[in-house]
């Protein structure tokens, strides 16, 4: 089902005509973008296209050719059936490097329109100037790079695994280069070797005090770096295998689908005029993913969630749809948001950051469950002991003279006492300040006793914590197969038939 009517954001065509580079000019300089069907009337019904390949292709090339910059990577041309008659859909993104014109005509507002309503008009004199000072600052592919000596060995091998084989002229077809001729900021990302690296953080808890791993991927091609980004959050992103007398049942962390495209949207659409690289960080709850620039284009934040696509970096766009990384345009948010709602994302005017919690009935990570919750509700640190010690000393005791007598900054104190609480250990009586520490003696005593068993079962942890790291790194490595690391991986569980 489609509109019946022609909106700010959709146009009908019964045929191609020659006015179709001049819709598609409006709906770049527009803010939301938009839609166009060809082989439909003016009220929404098909009347559909003969030589629907024919005509997919005079499309595609009339707007790579006549409309500048360069459109690739901000349309989509597919076909669909509509009442059972072949149509064209064309989705044309929010361009980045606003104005666009019509070759012939140039930047002129003869050349330069955008849609105003379900019209299209031409662009003033002044509005031309201050899109065209816009795109100068922002665009990757008007700065040069850093250095010229780039080679592109590995984007030339992900283009050939893909179906193509790029020529001799390739910079320059995919837009990096700049109008001197010189390599731009987007060829830099690609290359072989550049200055730029995707960290991807481990915690141990739900916060960022112990951090047990820190890897880097980067100073290479972005698409290699993105691949093993996504490689690593998939051996992060475990599955729960569970075996009852009935049936095996599976279940991952986040959702797998989701997840890629959230990484991949951080990847192409960050600021990387900012000089700050997406992040992702694991903790033991949840799957954090922040990108820089917040959103491009000026994008509001129900545009943004309703799909609308205004890619930042149009460059990194193309080539990521190229290689069939990146799929149809806005399609990205909506896979997200079939998972998902809109409170995983977090936006602010500098940064933009996905958060995903964890399902709550796949949290089974065994290494987690034998070192961590040992650990921490059996096991008291030396700090901890001391603070203990000291309060059953002395019950009115302040968190000032706690910092004092176990000689650690008061801030430490306080993320240390609330640990405690949390353990059941501890708790508070009265106001912060007429008040006193009350211990829980039986949990202290049972910890007591539970401690000489962790002792015992210590060194088998780490055995095992050991082994499950060799198994993801079996897996990282391509030495095992996702279905033998689930295998190796799954958690028995008790059933009626007592199996």
């Amino acid at each position: 089902m489609i509109e019946k009517q022609e909106t700010n954001r959709i146009e009908y065509k019964r045929e191609l005509n020659d006015k179709l580079e001049r819709e598609v000019v409006a709906f770049l300089n527009y803010h939301q973008g938009g839609v166009i069907y060809i082989g439909v009337d003016y009220s929404g019904n098909a009347v559909g296209i003969d030589d629907i390949d024919d005509t997919q292709l005079k499309v595609v090339d009339r707007l790579k050719n006549n409309i500048l910059p360069a459109t690739l990577g901000l349309f989509d041309v597919i076909t669909e059936k509509l009442d059972g008659k072949d149509i064209l859909k064309i989705f044309i993104s929010s361009g980045p490097e606003k104005p666009y014109y019509l070759r012939k005509y140039g930047m002129s507002p003869a050349g330069c329109l955008i849609r105003v309503g379900s019209a299209v008009q031409p662009m003033t004199t002044e509005m031309i100037d201050i899109s065209y000072a816009r795109r100068i600052r922002n665009s990757l592919g008007n700065v040069a790079a850093r250095r010229q000596d780039l080679t592109f060995e590995q984007l030339k091998i992900y283009y050939e695994a893909a179906g193509f084989r790029l020529n001799h002229h390739f910079a320059k077809n995919l837009g990096l280069l700049t109008t001197d001729g010189k390599f731009n900021y987007a060829a830099y990302l690609l290359a072989d070797e550049n200055d730029v690296s995707i960290k991807v953080a481990r915690y141990s808890g739900t916060d960022k005090i112990d951090l047990v791993e820190n890897a880097e991927f980067g100073f290479c091609s972005l698409i290699k770096a993105t691949k093993s980004v996504i490689d690593k959050l998939d051996v992060i992103n475990v599955t729960k295998t569970q075996i009852t007398g009935r049936e095996r049942k599976e279940k991952r962390l986040v959702d797998v689908v989701a997840l890629r495209e959230a990484v991949l949207n951080a990847m192409i659409h960050n600021d990387y005029m900012t000089e700050i690289p997406p992040l992702v960080e694991i903790f033991s709850d949840r799957i954090v993913i922040t990108s820089s620039g917040g959103l491009p284009q000026a994008l509001t934040v129900n545009e943004f969630f309703s799909g609308i696509s205004a890619p930042r970096n149009k460059e990194l766009m193309r080539v990521f749809k190229d290689l069939k990384l990146a799929e149809q345009i806005g399609s990205g948010m909506r896979r997200i948001l079939s998972v998902y709602d809109k409170s995983a994302f977090d936006i602010s005017e500098n940064f933009l950051r996905v958060t995903f919690y964890y399902d709550v009935k796949a949290t089974s990570d065994v290494t987690n469950n034998v070192t961590n919750n040992v650990t921490k509700n059996i096991r008291l640190n030396t700090t901890q002991q001391k603070i203990m010690k000291a309060i059953e000393q002395d019950k009115s005791v302040t968190t000032s003279e706690l910092a004092a007598i176990v000689a650690i900054t008061k801030r430490q104190i306080l993320r240390n006492i609330k640990q405690l609480t949390d353990m059941g250990f501890l708790s508070r009586s009265g106001t912060r300040r007429a008040g006193s520490w009350v211990v829980n003696e039986a949990s202290l005593a049972q910890a007591n006793e539970e401690r000489e068993l962790f002792e015992e079962i210590a060194p088998l942890a780490k055995q095992l914590q050991a082994l499950y790291k060799k198994i993801d790194k079996m897996l990282a490595d391509g030495l095992i197969s996702r279905e033998q690391y689930d295998d190796m991986m799954w958690v028995p569980e008790d059933d009626d038939e007592g199996k």
